[in-house]
């Protein structure tokens, strides 16, 4: 399985705004640094929780359709499938019709089943990536949609990262502050 981003969040849940007043800064000499500790803390609480925050775009490619009739898609809340190709093994791309197969985006993690009576695509695929699952996911597209609990361990974790610029030593272990854990913990996503 692999999982790509092809349309990142066109915003961050926290603003530079809100993450300068956290970290009590009241000028702008850091702001390209704090923007990317933004960045940076998101990534790591959608990757911990496997969501995704504000709307964005992926793929899902797996090697074949599975023997069962339902596919979950890793990152949720899941908002809706954009389509679901195939390909054979001439490297053809082959789309699978929308009326095949039913959207749950209710469940978490979201997930695509085959509608009433109807199978997945029989023909030989490619050895590898044979199937590609295009999906959005997110809560939004506006920061007032992703839950307070996230918005407040990316700040909690932006401030780690402030303090914390250099790299652990071989004698350290760098771990995220268990505060921030226990927030993501509450919605993580199995």
């Amino acid at each position: 399985m692999g999982l790509k981003q092809t349309v990142a969040p066109a915003i961050e849940p926290i603003s530079l705004t809100e993450g300068k007043l956290h970290l009590r800064i009241d000028t702008t000499a850091e702001d390209v640094l704090i923007s990317s500790l933004i960045k940076a803390a998101r990534q790591y609480c959608e990757n911990y929780q496997r969501r995704a925050y504000i709307t964005q775009t992926w793929e899902l490619w797996l090697d074949r359709f599975p023997d069962i009739d339902i596919i979950d898609v890793p990152l949720s809340p899941l908002q809706s499938i954009t389509s679901i190709k195939y390909y054979d093994t001439a490297n053809v791309a082959h789309t699978f019709a929308s009326s095949e197969y039913f959207v749950d985006s209710k469940s978490q993690p979201g997930r695509v089943s085959l509608s009433y009576g109807k199978s997945w695509p029989t023909g030989t695929l490619r050895p590898t990536n044979g199937v590609c699952i295009i999906f959005v996911a997110g809560y939004g597209s506006a920061a007032s949609a992703v839950p307070a609990t996230a918005c407040y361990a990316i700040l909690l974790l932006v401030a780690h990262y402030y303090e914390n610029r250099e790299a652990a030593g071989a004698s350290q272990i760098y771990q995220a502050p268990l505060s921030v854990d226990a927030l993501l913990w509450q919605e993580r996503c199995f």
